[in-house]
């Protein structure tokens, strides 16, 4: 069975309107068979944890700006407009608008809880509810008693009791990790292996996708070379502390493999944490005199901790065994 993964915020309308449009993609359809599975995404992580009525929040044009994460390429006010009367046209109904600026952090929770606990099914039903409560329903989903009672209608009679226990915290906080490495910044957007669309386009449109993504071989990977792939984007997209969580359990589980380690070394240093940093290349240098790189690395640690005479004697190395060191500067 292959997934569609739908990165997506219960915030963002387009999400709603973007569920509705894939369930009438897949109505008759006959291919491999599918299941798709929601995943995460923050349109608006600067949410307080206290929800605010959202009329008065978007006059902050900065909180305007933010929630156009949302529909990239209009404004939140066009945007508004528009997706009110798509989402009529929808089945959506006309009664249609969040009342509440609200951290969707945990009504996340729940839908990832849902399907952990319940599969597909259970998921869609929760998220359904969740969307509902928000965008027709009007009330403010980061309150613990609505998020309860979505999962009551819903047959999760578990969701309460697992959401307070802190059910899928890790999972979120990872999964919104590796949203990013795969470059999700749209919700919804859909991933099938390493093909993705953007945006809730019209149903044919998804279907095409659908049909096309599946199609292609599969291209799965060990999860731990998953995970390594996964935190070396993030560290090439600039975030050296998310790169950090994701590689938590490799350094865990696998302490001696040198690509974990290595990469480690890499996010200590772009993340200033130098005696880490060091602590790690030393180990790795004195393992591997020969690794240009990690000697390269090593002096400008030592450079930035102020080490300047250490750190020259590994800089002319490493400049010796790969001139292109030198040049670097």
């Amino acid at each position: 069975m292959r997934h569609i993964e739908v990165w997506a915020d219960v915030v963002c309308a387009w999400a709603y309107i973007g569920k509705r449009r894939l369930a009438r993609a897949l109505e008759g359809w006959d291919g491999e068979p599918v299941e798709v599975v929601w995943r995460p995404f923050r349109i608006d992580p600067m949410a307080p944890a206290r929800a605010q009525p959202l009329e008065e929040v978007l006059r902050d044009p900065v909180v305007d700006a933010a929630l156009q994460g949302c529909a990239p390429g209009m404004s939140a006010a066009e945007n508004r407009v528009r997706v009110s009367e798509i989402a009529a046209a929808e089945g959506l109904g006309s009664r249609w608008g969040a009342a509440w600026r609200a951290s969707s952090h945990d009504a996340h929770r729940l839908v990832a809880l849902a399907y952990e606990q319940g599969g597909a099914a259970l998921q869609d039903t929760v998220l359904e509810g969740v969307l509902r409560a928000h965008f027709v329903e009007r009330r403010d989903i980061s309150r613990t008693e609505t998020l309860q009672e979505v999962a009551s209608a819903a047959g999760f009679s578990e969701g309460a009791r697992l959401l307070g226990g802190g059910g899928a915290e890790e999972y979120v906080r990872e999964a919104l990790l590796r949203g990013k490495a795969i470059g999700v910044t749209t919700s919804p957007t859909l991933v099938i292996g390493g093909e993705a669309l953007a945006g809730a386009h019209a149903p044919e449109v998804i279907a095409r996708f659908v049909a096309r993504a599946v199609a292609e071989p599969r291209r799965e990977l060990p999860a731990e070379v998953e995970r390594l792939r996964l935190a070396e984007a993030l560290l090439d997209k600039g975030d050296p502390l998310g790169c950090l969580t994701l590689l938590g359990p490799l350094l865990a589980e696998h302490p001696e493999e040198r690509s974990v380690r290595m990469l480690a070394a890499r996010a200590h240093y772009h993340s200033a944490q130098l005696s880490r940093a060091r602590s790690g290349l030393e180990r790795l240098v004195a393992e591997n005199p020969d690794d240009a790189y990690a000697r390269l690395l090593l002096g400008r640690t030592l450079e930035r901790r102020g080490e300047g005479e250490e750190a020259a004697s590994h800089l002319r190395i490493a400049a010796a065994m790969n001139p292109e060191y030198g040049k670097a500067g």
